[in-house]
């Protein structure tokens, strides 16, 4: 066997033991993941964990959104999602694939560029709105509005991994029926707390960002929003308006009874959020 040939089948066999190494872990992730949804905890079928599933999202986002609209129907399958990345991995692909139309604003101009070759079909038909700004307390809603999005919709979504819970607290332009958010679950109830506002402030990569899930719902009951659940990953939390829950999810809807912790190694077979001290507002 020649040097060139035996290079390629050393090169052919490392990434075979890589493959197969990936494709293991992702199995103990699968088995792991079926373990916690076998607890007591998770028996009762109100509780959206065990709806969760990914198609474009990045964890089991798209499975729990479709089971919320399953229970409470659908109005105008609108939406707006605040930070999207490049469209690849988000709340609201799925739905934009099934016929919903909506707004992404997105703050990294490269990001939108690539939106906008990738979704130009979308674009074209007038079914999808991409907006490039980094997005605040002060423009959320001008930016919504330009966006020709107003009034009732079926789904906000918001992920900018900073001034989430500031930016839901401005949003008035439009009344969400179903409300998707980051929290921070290394801050666990009864917790309280929400990083400082700062217009310009953007994620470092540590702990320090966002807010802890009771923060956030003190805000959405300040807003007429319930809890009514979060995804396995511990990334993101759920809610629905008060007027159109009804008695579809689970109670109490408590950040006690709902809240996951941060298992961030499922999402994305990330480690999670490095640890980074910082001064946190009592809310």
């Amino acid at each position: 066997m020649s040097d060139s040939a035996a290079l390629q089948q050393l090169a052919q066999l490392e990434a075979y033991n890589t493959l197969r190494s990936d494709h293991s872990r992702q199995m103990d992730l699968l088995r792991y993941w079926a373990d916690e949804l076998a607890k007591p905890r998770n028996a009762d079928p109100k509780r959206l964990l065990r709806y969760g599933f990914k198609v474009y999202s990045q964890s089991d986002e798209d499975g729990i959104i479709q089971e919320i609209f399953n229970r409470i129907g659908t109005s105008n399958r609108v939406f707006v999602e605040v930070g999207v990345e490049a469209g690849v991995e988000c709340n609201s692909v799925k739905l934009l694939i099934e016929g919903w139309r909506g707004l992404w604003l997105e703050g990294a101009e490269q990001h939108v560029a690539t939106i906008r070759a990738n979704f130009q079909t979308f674009v074209a038909e007038r079914r999808l709105a991409v907006n490039h700004a980094l997005v605040n307390a002060e423009n959320v809603d001008a930016l919504i509005a330009q966006g020709g999005v107003s009034g009732e919709i079926d789904l906000l979504s918001i992920d900018i991994d900073n001034n989430d819970y500031w930016v839901w607290q401005a949003v008035t332009a439009i009344r969400p029926r179903v409300v998707v958010i980051e929290y921070n679950a290394t801050l666990h109830p009864p917790l309280a707390l929400v990083v400082p506002y700062h217009a310009s402030r953007q994620w470092d990569g540590s702990s320090y960002f966002g807010a802890s899930l009771e923060a956030l719902v003190r805000l959405g009951r300040s807003k007429g929003y319930r809890l009514v659940g979060c995804n396995f990953a511990g990334a993101n939390a759920f809610f629905v308006r008060e007027d159109v829950a009804g008695d579809h999810f689970l109670e109490p809807a408590t950040a006690v009874e709902h809240y996951e912790p941060p298992r961030y190694f499922f999402m994305l077979l990330k480690s999670g959020h490095q640890p980074r001290p910082g001064v946190f507002v009592a809310v």
